[in-house]
């Protein structure tokens, strides 16, 4: 909220009525004297602020899904969230929690949001993608009927519905069959995630090896599916990838950049642009926010970032 000016001085009279709370077919009307209690030049403005969503994933990674023979879900009773708790507890819109819900792939389980256990996730995206291979079907027709007629006997149907709508974009032919079309960037990014979250370090062309290797026949990796997920160090020799999750980075613009310039000292706008995208403000550029928090400099003729401030 904010204190704005008006131009109009506000009046405050005890038992003032509105044009609308007064009578229309009043036969005549009475002037009245009233008395004025105070005045005001300026009111309260609402104004619109980023939603602050990190939390979140916060609260659901407390107690992620393991899969329903999961032991830790049947014993121990972590927290357990409900759309009115996280309503209560975060600081956004119904829409904009919904929206956030959907953008970290969250699924209610008993009437619970729940966030699936990594390596669960991808156990379950692992049993889909060998039964794509296996059928020979295309990438971007997917049948739901048969996928829940094989799979349903290794994991709840539930589940593996909720991967294929994670994984793929749901549509409905002409004779009413539903359909998934998978999508290639996603898997890829799931699987490089995988690949990464064990190793400090890896050597890049040998990590591209892998990573293509590893990722269903027919879909091809690119380093452009990992922004905002893994890191590359063009100055070590070889060039070596890490993972960088943006959703673990702070959520404060300052501590964010102090973050950023801590793991490395310079950074180009391409490489930066990533881990900071998300905290533009409406209408906000990532220029802008780089000009504000970080000083420009140009190194082998190419544009690069560093902190205004000292890091420690």
């Amino acid at each position: 909220m904010k204190i704005a000016d008006t131009s109009n001085m506000l009046l405050f009279i005890p038992g003032c009525k509105t044009p609308e709370q007064l009578n229309a077919d009043q036969a005549s009307c009475n002037v009245i004297h009233s008395k004025i209690a105070g005045f005001s030049n300026n009111y309260w403005e609402l104004r619109r602020c980023r939603p602050k969503l990190k939390k979140l994933r916060k609260l659901l990674m407390e107690d992620p899904y393991e899969g329903p023979d999961s032991r830790k879900d049947q014993t121990l009773t972590f927290s357990k969230y409900t759309t009115e708790d996280l309503l209560s507890l975060i600081q956004a819109s119904e829409e904009e929690i919904l929206h956030q819900l959907q953008v970290i792939d969250a699924c209610k389980i008993e009437g619970f949001w729940r966030i699936l256990e990594f390596d669960y996730e991808m156990k379950l995206l692992n049993h889909v993608t060998q039964l794509i291979d296996s059928e020979s079907w295309s990438l971007s027709k997917v049948p739901l009927r048969t996928c829940l007629e094989e799979l349903g006997s290794l994991e709840p149907r539930e589940m593996i519905e909720h991967t294929l709508l994670s994984y793929g974009r749901k549509y409905i032919d002409d004779a009413g069959e539903v359909y998934f079309e998978m999508h290639e960037d996603k898997i890829c990014r799931a699987i490089a995630q995988m690949l990464l979250q064990n190793a400090v370090k890896f050597n890049l062309s040998e990590f591209h090896e892998v990573w293509q290797q590893s990722v269903p026949e027919g879909m091809t990796t690119r380093l452009v599916q990992l922004k905002g997920l893994a890191l590359v160090d063009k100055s070590s020799r070889p060039e070596t990838i890490f993972l960088l999750k943006v959703e673990d980075l702070p959520e404060d613009n300052q501590e964010r950049f102090n973050s950023l310039f801590s793991i490395r000292e310079k950074w180009t706008e391409e490489d930066i642009t990533p881990y900071i995208q998300d905290l533009c403000a409406e209408k906000q550029t990532v220029g802008a926010l780089l000009t504000k928090y970080a000083r420009s400099s140009m190194q082998n003729g190419v544009k690069v970032y560093n902190s205004r401030r000292p890091i420690s």
